[in-house]
């Protein structure tokens, strides 16, 4: 990039190393017509994924060798799921009953949230690379959730009998990433837990992090929380500073 351009557009340098809408144009008093339209393009895209139903059927047959159980909030449809927050932190009644009995180390509950195609195309990659680096705990059979919420992940986990439950969930889409996934780790999990009681790895996607290094976060969230029996404002992420003080 030339000096000259530089001083005729001094944010264009900026803007190469962010997707952040800074120092866009103007004709008069209004954005360029490109800017504009671009703008109205990523914020259809957000709405599409959240209004956009994930495909669970797949999502099923790409994980049919774990044998996952599909399950569903008390949020009948999306309407409710959207205008009653609360639904999709509750498990309908009838699939609690589809839950199997029992206890494992770890539990992970896949859930559509507020992005279906995050879960679309990263719940299932991350999955397998978090069960790749899991071989010494016990892991129950995943769990596959429509019209999720966090919480929802609470009451899963203790009916499954989990140590600790990850909720693999779309994020609410913003205007430059429609598909960010978080996980959400949740130690003795159970109805009534706080968010404080949480853990978060958020912005999974392809401009954020890699499926690989979510991966190696969540699973040092979890062997940690497990060691010291905590999630959540006791247990801080610590694994880049680990890995570092095993360096030679």
């Amino acid at each position: 990039m030339t000096e000259r351009s530089l001083r005729a557009d001094p944010f264009a340098a900026f803007r190469g190393l962010t997707p952040a809408r800074i120092g866009l144009g103007r004709s008069g008093d209004a954005i360029l017509t490109q800017d504009l339209l671009a703008l109205q393009m990523a914020h259809a895209r957000a709405r599409d994924a959240i209004h956009a139903a994930a495909d669970f059927a797949q999502l099923a047959r790409q994980l049919a060798d774990l044998k996952p159980v599909v399950v569903q909030s008390r949020a009948p449809d999306r309407a409710a799921y959207l205008l009653n927050p609360d639904l999709g932190r509750q498990l309908d009644p009838t699939a609690a009953a589809e839950l199997p009995s029992g206890s494992a180390d770890v539990a992970f509950v896949l859930g559509d949230g507020l992005s279906a195609s995050a879960l679309d195309t990263h719940g299932e990659p991350v999955l397998r690379a978090c069960l790749a680096r899991l071989g010494q705990f016990s892991v129950a059979r995943p769990v596959l959730a429509r019209q999720a919420r966090v919480a929802l992940g609470d009451e899963i986990g203790e009916r499954l009998g989990a140590k600790i439950v990850v909720m693999l969930l779309g994020e609410r889409p913003g205007l430059s990433v429609p598909d960010s996934l978080g996980a959400y780790l949740t130690y003795a999990p159970r109805k009534g837990r706080r968010d404080s009681e949480r853990n978060c790895v958020s912005n999974i996607h392809a401009s954020g992090l890699a499926h690989e290094q979510a991966a190696d976060k969540i699973c040092w969230l979890i062997r940690e929380a497990l060691r010291r029996g905590v999630t959540g404002i006791e247990l801080k992420d610590e694994a880049e500073a680990s890995a570092q003080s095993r360096l030679p």
